[in-house]
């Protein structure tokens, strides 16, 4: 069997703020941006890595779900606690001072963890969590 990640999905609850951030801050491919119904879904994805896309989409969308889930879920991403993503670069400290340098919201500084990675952490304008993990030296 072979199977690979295609895409994630991420909530926003602000599309042009998402947007700014993964174009502009972390300079992500825009592969898609559709509009439905007032809404957008946005389509992102690392440089260099077209087979792997975030998916920014609106949670209010997701079929099914009742007002005190949507409430829930609102609650959740204003906490920061609703979702995270797990990324990775050569240059942490670099990454890091970059980051800092635009604003973004520092949730942890680098830090060599206990489990054997060097990371540190941000939120994106929606308040998912970035952890983002310092490749190995090749």
């Amino acid at each position: 069997m072979s199977i690979t990640i295609h895409s994630s999905f991420l909530p926003q609850n602000d599309p042009d703020a998402s947007l700014a951030f993964y174009r502009d801050t972390l300079g992500f491919e825009v592969r898609n941006d559709v509009g439905y119904n007032g809404m957008r879904w946005i389509t992102v994805g690392p440089a260099g890595q077209p087979g792997i896309s975030v998916v920014l989409y609106p949670p209010v969308a997701t079929p099914g779900l009742t007002a005190d889930e949507r409430r829930t879920i609102s609650e959740m991403m204003a906490k920061g606690t609703y979702a995270t993503l797990v990324l990775a670069t050569p240059d942490l400290d670099g990454t890091f001072e970059r980051l800092q340098a635009r604003d973004v919201e520092i949730v942890q500084e680098p830090v060599d963890q206990p489990y054997g990675v060097r990371d540190c952490a941000v939120r994106d304008p929606a308040g998912n969590l970035l952890r983002i993990q310092q490749l190995p030296r090749k």
